[in-house]
């Protein structure tokens, strides 16, 4: 992933003109996404929704805490030699053991997920209360390696570009 800025613009028109402009550069940028009124719905652009960053964060954890909290589940069945779930025989009680350990591996990735901060929800704030106040947005991101075109971005004379990653 490359760099990625979004400009803050007041007129719908402006948006369109820079969106254009920036279409037509070779090589283009990656992706433009304009959001805004009659545009692309905020709640669907995971750089600026934190609830969907911290959706995809939990997820990607989950991945390798559940596997993870089903062998230490099982070990622990095995280290501990407690016979907790005798009912279900000696395989039965060691396969709970690891049941419940997945469901803890599962349960701890949402709190993980949700106790860690983004490092920039302070400016995605910023930019959905600039959405609020009636602006359109322009998310530009570049490729690996490809400089944003700062100076067609000043050239609309935009109320702020904010810089959201960078490479």
């Amino acid at each position: 992933m490359g760099s990625s800025v979004v400009v803050v613009l007041a007129e719908r028109k402006r948006l369109r003109q820079l969106q254009e402009q920036l279409a037509a550069l070779t090589p283009p940028p990656q992706r433009l996404v304009a959001i805004g009124a009659g545009e692309t719905d905020v709640a669907t652009v995971a750089e600026l929704n934190p609830a969907l960053t911290r959706q995809l964060r939990q997820r990607r954890m989950a991945t390798w805490l559940i596997p993870f909290g089903f062998f230490a589940g099982l070990t622990f069945t095995f280290i501990t030699d407690l016979d907790t779930f005798a009912f279900a025989g000696p395989i039965g009680s060691h396969l709970i053991g690891g049941l419940l350990g997945l469901g803890s591996g599962w349960m701890g990735s949402f709190a993980a997920a949700a106790s860690v901060s983004a490092e920039g929800d302070d400016r995605v704030r910023a930019l959905r209360n600039r959405l609020e106040e009636g602006n359109w947005l322009l998310l530009v991101e570049s490729a690996s390696g490809v400089e944003i075109p700062w100076t067609r971005l000043q050239e609309v004379k935009p109320k702020a570009v904010v810089r959201l990653s960078d490479s």
